[in-house]
């Protein structure tokens, strides 16, 4: 049986092929059309779906008349298709619906490796709900609309000038240079507001250097509360596992504190909205699926150019790769990746330019697995292979590319079983460096999504002038 599961219409579209219990496909619509965070589905990302089988049933991430009602009741009207009759346009069948959090709840779940488990669900909204825990797909607490801590870190996001859902990450990043005391009292009580038209009339005196100080207050505010919620979860549910799902997430800084209240966490490498193309087919089937690998995407075939990225690299060079399945997330774990030595602070100036990032961003390393713990302040046998963990770099000073203003990294760990590939080019980086790191970003330039297919990768090596190695 072929399952279809549908993420659109709102933000960071995508889709997802399902076989009884194989995740054959998923990837995100933004990576065919070319427009970054691309909110629909487009005739590529479905052709492209189809080669892995037609669907008997299609699911739809959410419930669209929750979600209207809600829209009604906050004045956000405006034109609507229903999703029945949206993908009527694309030749896709009727879908199945389900809710928004169950979505998510279900993405993690059923792809975790735990048996029973706790599951947290935080996200900016729903069609009403905000944040939900359960115990083993029970729903047992939920908060609604306005009250949101996504909400909250959106809005904050878009006040200090970036752009909400989109840019969240660059406002963790900047916390690490900010007092976050200064401006702590103020942003608190924003908790207590409907944000979902943002927060401009907040503090309208604001300077830009200001910045700094007032993401570094939000992160505190945003990690106080995280906290209140995994003990809220772990004591309603009696569990010693979690599963955290839902935009928020992605915050690995905040992420930190989850070891204070669980031995065990599962974070599904893709846990925002597009992560629920996979969850609307749990939900609805309510069938542990077979997580794998993150590289479900297109495939770009050929072997990996292990030598090709290595001598670019001895020569000094940032080098791109495009090669085999695309990454099913934000983030590029060797497919779809710039890779460049972490030695030397000028490092991280000449990607960042490349890239058209902000100079104060830092990078991640790839390492390998069995040498992490030699580097970053870890146990032996420390895992990290979706660069989901912020950790403590033991020499910093030797690899600034990779260790941000706080002394820590957002590491990803490799071994042969998870990519073969990059595993042997670490190792021959290794005998030529002496060091088994790289520093790893994904494959694009800021405000364009992650390369694709061979004709991207073409078009970046020429646009940006990169060698772009893909077979």
């Amino acid at each position: 049986m072929i399952s279809w599961g549908i993420s659109a219409c709102t933000h960071d579209a995508s889709l997802a092929v399902v076989r009884d219990d194989e995740i054959l496909f998923a990837s995100h619509s933004e990576r065919f059309s070319g427009y970054k965070n691309d909110a629909f589905l487009n005739p590529e990302i479905i052709m492209e779906a189809k080669k892995y089988g037609e669907p008997d049933y299609v699911y739809w991430y959410e419930n669209p008349w929750l979600k209207w009602t809600r829209k009604k009741y906050a004045k956000q009207q405006r034109p609507w298709l229903s999703p029945r009759k949206y993908l009527k346009h694309f030749g896709i069948k009727a879908p199945y619906y389900t809710t928004h959090h169950k979505a998510h709840a279900a993405a993690g779940y059923y792809t975790s490796p735990f048996d029973s488990s706790a599951i947290l669900v935080i996200d900016a909204i729903g069609e009403w709900t905000t944040t939900s825990i359960w115990k083993d797909m029970k729903c047992i607490w939920t908060s609604k609309y306005p009250d949101s801590l996504g909400l909250f870190y959106s809005a904050m996001t878009d006040r200090i000038g970036l752009k909400a859902n989109e840019d969240e990450y660059i406002l963790m990043g900047m916390s690490a240079y900010g007092d976050p005391d200064r401006f702590y009292d103020d942003i608190k009580p924003l908790l207590k507001q409907n944000l979902h038209r943002g927060c401009k009339w907040w503090n309208p005196d604001l300077k830009e250097e200001d910045y700094f100080d007032v993401a570094a207050a939000t992160q505190k505010v945003y990690e106080e509360q995280f906290g209140k919620l995994l003990f809220t979860t772990a004591r309603l549910t009696d569990q010693t596992n979690l599963v955290f799902m839902g935009g928020c997430a992605l915050n690995c800084l905040a992420n930190r504190i989850i070891p204070q209240y669980f031995a065990n966490h599962w974070i599904m490498p893709n846990p925002g909205d597009a992560g629920s193309s996979i969850g609307a087919i749990a939900a609805r089937e309510h069938k542990k699926l077979k997580w794998k690998t993150p590289y479900l995407g297109y495939n770009i075939e050929g072997g990996y150019p292990t030598s090709d990225i290595l001598s670019n690299l001895v020569a000094l060079k940032i080098v791109g790769v495009a090669n085999g399945r695309a990454e099913f997330g934000p983030r590029a774990l060797g497919n779809r990746s710039l890779l460049a030595d972490p030695k030397g602070s000028e490092m991280k100036d000449v990607v960042n330019k490349i890239k058209k990032r902000q100079e104060f961003r830092p990078f991640a390393p790839v390492i390998l697995e069995s040498e992490v713990h030699k580097y970053f302040d870890v146990p032996e046998g420390f895992q990290s292979p979706y660069m989901q963990h912020v950790v403590r770099c033991k020499e910093p000073d030797l690899f600034p590319a990779i260790v941000h203003k706080d002394g820590t990294s957002r590491v990803q760990t490799v071994n042969d079983e998870q990519h073969s590939g990059l595993t042997r080019l670490l190792q021959r980086w290794k005998t030529y460096s002496g060091h088994p790191i790289l520093l790893n970003t994904s494959l694009n330039i800021k405000g364009e999504p992650i390369v694709n297919d061979e004709k991207d990768a073409a078009r970046f090596e020429k646009k940006y002038g990169v060698k772009v190695c893909v077979r």
